[in-house]
């Protein structure tokens, strides 16, 4: 297939590039600034969120970018001959549409809108579209989880927790997900369908936790933090702009269960993410 691929350089799109190109599907990747890399991928200078030329006629776009920029990409992609829509939201979507956050519920109500609305415009083109969402997402120091978490290990030898953070998780990598893209791609069971994506086991938030302390090799040491003290601790943290998104329902999700059944995806492509196994920080993530 010709495949175009939006969000290329995020830590999914680093995986799957070279997955697709195994498979011998020509591929173009959108990108801010020109990379270095193979040349059997043809990089196309562009920014998704107000794209500035026309893209290329395409059979398939797989969009790792943000979900809520897709329907406004729909139309041109459709009306070109693309018949084929790979794209990723999140389970967030469950989890904060019940936050007492409003910002994570405008959060959620964007996630399930975007769905829908790419749903849409594929069955009337007569394309076949396939929603992933994907539980913590991990793998190549990019996410602002796993690797937010190592920070402030290696930086402070240890992490505050909420209560007894019994919460349970599904880390999955980010291999797993491109995994999922190429088996998906020509799999008709998987068209007109939604998956949840979860890894392949699933822990609590406080033993996730000490899996990334083992990564780093350090002890783990944890430093019991009252509700109040985060709710403090968030809102000074947000005022910087990468982290604005950080807030206290964060340290209330820590006992909170966020757990997926992937059972779907199992049967109709073979998804079999890999258990929970970190690895340590590169040394510019220190």
């Amino acid at each position: 297939m010709r495949v175009l691929l939006t969000g290329a350089s995020s830590q999914i799109g680093l995986f799957l590039i070279p997955r697709l190109l195994r498979d011998g599907h020509e591929l173009f990747a959108i990108s801010r600034r020109r990379r270095d890399g193979d040349s059997r991928v043809t990089w196309l200078l562009d920014d998704v969120s107000s794209p500035a030329t026309p893209w290329p006629p395409v059979d398939a776009l797989i969009h790792i970018a943000p979900l809520r920029l897709l329907p406004a990409l729909l139309p041109d992609f459709l009306a070109s001959g693309g018949r084929r829509v790979i794209c990723f939201g999140t389970t967030s979507r469950y989890s904060k549409a019940v936050s007492g956050d409003p910002k994570e519920q405008a959060f959620a109500a964007e996630q399930i809108a975007a769905e829908s609305k790419v749903a849409e415009l594929c069955q009337a083109a007569n394309a076949a579209w396939t929603v992933f969402r994907p539980t913590l997402i991990y793998g190549a120091g990019m996410d602002r989880n796993v690797t937010v978490i190592a920070r402030l290990i290696r930086r402070f030898g240890l992490f505050p927790l909420f209560g007894a953070a019994s919460g349970r998780r599904q880390p999955v990598h980010a291999d797993d997900l491109a995994a999922a893209c190429v088996a998906a791609l020509g799999e008709p069971k998987t068209f007109n369908s939604a998956y949840d994506l979860a890894g392949g086991e699933t822990l609590t938030y406080r033993e996730m936790v000490k899996r990334i302390f083992a990564a780093e090799g350090r002890t783990p040491r944890f430093l019991p933090v009252p509700l109040a003290a985060f709710r403090v601790a968030m809102w000074c943290v947000s005022r910087i702009p990468r982290f604005r998104d950080f807030n206290a329902e964060m340290a209330r999700r820590m006992n909170e269960d966020l757990v997926f059944d992937s059972g779907d995806a199992v049967r109709d492509f073979g998804f079999a993410p890999r258990k929970f196994e970190p690895e340590p920080l590169r040394p510019n993530f220190g």
